[in-house]
C-alpha cells in the first residue's frame, strides 16, 4: 500500500492511494491537484550517506570509494513534500539534485544483523538530496552547509510498504530536469547496502520508528537553475516533483 500525509482544506490527514484517487482517512476521495503534499512521514533522526556509489565518488574526484559508510545528519528544516519549491541561493554557482532511495525505520533497532535488518524497515520513499556544492570545497569537506539548507530535501510523495517492494537493492533511480533524463543508476550499485547500513548504524546507536536513511546517489550531477522542474524517480516507489525558485520569489510567495 502507498501512504501519504497531505493538507486538504486546512486539515492535515493521512491518506492512501486507491484506484479512485487519494483516499483521506475520513473516507473522502480527492485529486492530487486538490491537496498540498507533506513529507510522507514526520522525519526523526535522518541519516544521509555520502559517496555510497563508486561512480558518484569518482565524479566528485575521489580516487577511492569509502571503506566504511560516510554518514551525516539532517535537520527537520530541510524537508518539504512533493510538488514543493526549493530555494537556490543567489550566491551559489553549483547546486545539483541527488535521486535517492529513502529507507524508513519501523521499530526500535539496536545491534541488528544484516540478516534481520529488513524486519526493522517500515517502507520506502523517494528523496532528492540537493547539494550546494560551493560549500564543499575546502580541506575538511563538511556537509552541514552543503546539505542542510531550508527546503533542500524534497521527499515523497508516497511511503510504500516494504512488503510491496520485492528487492530494494535492485531498483532503477532516474532524474529528469525539465523532462530530460540527466541521471540514471541502480540501487544494486550501492557500496553499502540497506542491510549493511542498518547493521552499521544500529551497532553503535539505537534506531527508532520514523528514522530515515537516505542511501546515496549515482553519478549524473548536473547544475540546476531557477525555474527548473526536477523529477526524481525510484522504480516501484514513486516520482517526486520539485521546482527550483530564487530567493526573491520564495520570499514573496
Amino acid at each position: 500500500m502507498r501512504h501519504a500525509r497531505i493538507a486538504y482544506k486546512g486539515l492535515i490527514q493521512h491518506a492512501i492511494d486507491t484506484e479512485k484517487g487519494i483516499q483521506l482517512e475520513d473516507g473522502r476521495i480527492v485529486e492530487e491537484s486538490q491537496v498540498t503534499w507533506l513529507p510522507p512521514v514526520e522525519p526523526k533522526t535522518v541519516f544521509t550517506l555520502g559517496l555510497n556509489f563508486a561512480d558518484h565518488a569518482a565524479e566528485l574526484s575521489f580516487k577511492e570509494a569509502p571503506k566504511e559508510p560516510l554518514v551525516f545528519l539532517k535537520g527537520p528544516n530541510t524537508f518539504i513534500g512533493h510538488r514543493g519549491e526549493t530555494v537556490r541561493p543567489s550566491d551559489i554557482t553549483f547546486m545539483h539534485y541527488e535521486c535517492e532511495l529513502a529507507v524508513v525505520i519501523g521499530k526500535t533497532a539496536k545491534n541488528v544483523t544484516k540478516e534481520e535488518a529488513y524486519d526493522y524497515v517500515r517502507g520506502y520513499t523517494v528523496a532528492n538530496d540537493y547539494a550546494l556544492r560551493d560549500y564543499l570545497e575546502n580541506y575538511y569537506r563538511p556537509n552541514l552547509r552543503v546539505k542542510n539548507r531550508d527546503t533542500c530535501t524534497p521527499i515523497g510523495p508516497w511511503l510504500v510498504d516494504k512488503e510491496d517492494i520485492d528487492d530494494p537493492m535492485n531498483l532503477q533511480l532516474t532524474t529528469y530536469v525539465n523532462g530530460e533524463i540527466t541521471q540514471r543508476g541502480s540501487t544494486a550499485d550501492m557500496i553499502f547496502s540497506v542491510p549493511h547500513l542498518i547493521e552499521y548504524l544500529s551497532g553503535f546507536m539505537t534506531l527508532n520508528s520514523g528514522d530515515i536513511i537516505l542511501t546515496g546517489t549515482p553519478k549524473g550531477s548536473v547544475d540546476t537553475k531557477v525555474g527548473d522542474e526536477v523529477i526524481t524517480e525510484v522504480e516501484g516507489i514513486g516520482r517526486l516533483v520539485n521546482t527550483i525558485v530564487g530567493e526573491e520569489t520564495f520570499q514573496t510567495n
